[in-house]
């Protein structure tokens, strides 16, 4: 493999931090009490697309200040950008000017995966914000789930031809910089970078991948805001998925209980019956806002470009596993409520057997 290593004349790096901090955010509300500048814009499109295509509804945009941090031989700037869904969501993005080498990015990959100081850093952010707007959110709290993630944005290179001749040239770069491993070297690991590629141009290529992704565009607002998307997405179906767990084993104890308690009347108690119900509901509407936050049918680039993002993190099998469980909880709500219905029948029979019992006694203890 060829050195080739071109340099960065223009480009910025984006760290993503996701956080979970509620059941719900009514934006509208949030957006009142928020004192920073916010936006609330649809996805700029650079290329042809209906109307109709856009988020529902639309993230909100605060802009909040922080100290600039050093990253290795890089800095943040101060502005500090975090975007509030509906869902619950917020995802907080520091911007990291670039310039100089290609391979510094790897240097810089590498300080960026899992840094303790932006981590610590956005999770004050978050937690000012939530303060701020905790009367918008539904069952206020950070979880304790998070997603971190980099998009490179390379926005200009030294050469019209640099790009492929780096992919050419020197891919063991491009996958170190990916997967922010400068001891990288496998052949299929090269390879395996690179399976999730989409371009719109011959000028433009997006690079997907686990820790990372790579944008070689002058603009990049749509792509960068369906990458945010997705890692917001897979943080979400992380934590449905957590709590769906809890939730069964939850279920579990009380078929337990109901089933010592089988002679007892109402059986099992209401609140296990409220509580499952409760979860039910919640896990299928947060399962559903999660999954029909975005429309991509109207611009057949961010669609591909989705489908790569939902290639990486396996998305389907994270929404096929959500399903099952959701299911499982079903089945075990109709259980409980069948037992719950034949203890209460069972008691009436025990009640009907007394007074009968008591008719024909009565009359023998009145008699005496």
């Amino acid at each position: 493999m060829s050195a080739y290593d071109p340099l960065v004349k223009d480009g910025v790096a984006y760290a993503l931090f996701a956080y979970d901090i509620g059941l719900s955010i009514a934006l509208d509300a949030a957006e009142k009490r928020v004192k920073t500048m916010t936006e609330r814009t649809p996805i700029k499109h650079q290329r042809r697309a209906p109307k109709y295509f856009d988020f529902q509804p639309i993230p909100l945009r605060v802009t909040q200040v922080s100290t600039p941090h050093k990253v290795g031989a890089f800095t943040t700037t101060p502005a500090v950008e975090s975007v509030l869904y509906d869902f619950g969501a917020v995802c907080v993005t520091y911007q990291i000017p670039l310039s100089g080498p290609f391979s510094g990015l790897r240097a810089l990959s590498e300080s960026l995966y899992d840094n303790e100081v932006l981590l610590a850093d956005s999770r004050r952010l978050v937690e000012e914000l939530l303060a701020g707007v905790a009367p918008a959110v539904t069952r206020p709290q950070i979880s304790g789930f998070y997603e971190d993630y980099v998009i490179f944005q390379v926005r200009e290179l030294d050469a019209p031809d640099a790009r492929r001749r780096l992919a050419a040239e020197n891919p063991l770069l491009v996958a170190q910089v990916l997967r922010a491993d400068a001891d990288l070297s496998s052949e299929q690991e090269i390879r395996d970078a690179f399976d999730c590629e989409v371009s719109y141009g011959a000028d433009d290529a997006t690079l997907v991948d686990w820790a990372s992704a790579l944008v070689f565009a002058k603009a990049a607002e749509d792509t960068r805001a369906v990458l945010e998307f997705g890692q917001v997405q897979l943080l979400e179906l992380r934590h449905l998925d957590h709590q769906l767990d809890a939730a069964l084993d939850r279920c579990y104890e009380a078929l337990t209980r109901s089933s010592r308690r089988r002679l007892i009347a109402l059986a099992p108690k209401s609140d296990d019956m409220r509580e499952i119900g409760q979860l039910q509901v919640e896990s299928a509407i947060l399962f559903e806002g999660v999954n029909n936050a975005i429309k991509l049918l109207g611009d057949q680039y961010l669609a591909r470009l989705y489908e790569q993002v939902a290639k990486r993190y396996h998305l389907g099998a994270w929404d096929d596993n959500i399903l099952r469980k959701l299911r499982t909880l079903e089945s075990i709500y109709a259980k409980l409520e069948d037992a719950n219905s034949s203890a209460r029948l069972e008691f009436l029979e025990w009640i009907v057997i007394v007074l009968i019992a008591l008719e024909l006694v009565v009359p023998f203890l009145v008699k005496r």
